[in-house]
């Protein structure tokens, strides 16, 4: 598999976004576990939490201190692991 590719990410209420990505998966994704964390604070501000947006480097990203993951991101969507999307990785020294 190549790596997924987010192509539109949008700010919801309740600390949900929904994102898109180039292979038609999409959907909402539950961040309100985070909301409390001291390094998001800054998304109690409604016109930074609308910031969202992706970067160069596939990251949802609302400024340089917050950015997620692309690959977690997919995996909550799908369900799929890090082994069932990167096969070839599973020799490697990471463990999935």
């Amino acid at each position: 598999m190549e790596l997924v590719q987010p192509v539109q990410v949008e700010a919801r209420d309740n600390w949900r976004i929904r994102i898109a990505f180039a292979d038609g998966v999409s959907g909402e994704i539950d961040l309100s576990d985070m909301a409390e964390e001291p390094i998001c604070a800054a998304w109690r501000d409604p016109d930074f939490w609308r910031s969202v947006h992706i970067t160069d480097h596939r990251a949802v990203a609302w400024n340089d201190d917050i950015e997620l993951c692309a690959d977690s991101l997919y995996m909550d969507l799908t369900g799929l692991t890090l082994r069932d999307m990167y096969p070839r990785s599973a020799g490697s020294a990471v463990n999935v």
